[in-house]
């Protein structure tokens, strides 16, 4: 499959960044954490954070997932719901790869610029795009690490009550060991005197 993309990338010059992208998503050993949708015709980033620390830097060399958002925009990418992370191209498709060298850059934000408001309402809405994104992978993230420390905090308590229970156990037996050494010798003493007494009895009976 990779030699394949390569190919497509030296005859159609695809950017790099959609060739990359369209690894991930393809890549069937990482679907829990991105995928195609049901028909294949967007996908989606399941869990951003996972995306972000374990995927990203195996392509793109960093772990950035704002900015991975941002290079999306920049290739017409545009985000399918605001529930989750889906994001749509018409040319961005399962399975025809081919498509990928008809996706073209958008220009640059200073080129734009000079083309009036609307082009500024558009550089708006994607630095707010941005920012959502970067605050959602935070979120995400900061509830993981809550989830762990909970697992964390039980576990200490689980470890610190089977501590408490084995010194009470070792105490209780040190306890009664200490005990049971101070009247082995009054009781031997006592069960031997018996026995002597029972012996004189039955030599003066006799």
């Amino acid at each position: 499959m990779e030699k394949g993309l390569l190919e497509c990338v030296r005859k159609f010059s695809t950017a790099p960044f959609l060739l990359k992208t369209y690894m991930l998503v393809e890549d069937p050993t990482t679907n829990d954490v991105v995928s195609w949708n049901d028909d294949g015709t967007t996908f989606v980033v399941l869990q951003p954070a996972e995306f972000a620390r374990d995927l990203l830097p195996t392509l793109f060399n960093h772990c950035n997932f704002s900015s991975f958002v941002r290079q999306l925009n920049t290739y017409g990418f545009r985000k399918v719901r605001t529930s989750r992370w889906e994001f749509c191209n018409e040319r961005f498709r399962k399975g025809e790869k081919e498509l990928l060298c008809e996706i073209r850059r958008k220009k640059s934000w200073v080129s734009k610029k000079q083309h009036g408001p609307q082009d500024s309402d558009e550089d708006q809405r994607s630095l707010a795009s941005t920012f959502s994104s970067n605050y959602a992978v935070l979120m995400h993230e900061n509830k993981r690490l809550k989830k762990e420390n909970e697992v964390l905090h039980s576990e200490l308590t689980t470890i610190n009550t089977k501590c408490r229970d084995l010194l009470d156990l070792v105490t209780k037996y040190s306890c009664a060991k200490a005990e049971g050494l101070d009247h082995k010798p009054m009781l031997f003493r006592i069960t031997l005197e018996q026995v002597q007494g029972q012996t004189q009895v039955k030599n003066n009976t006799k």
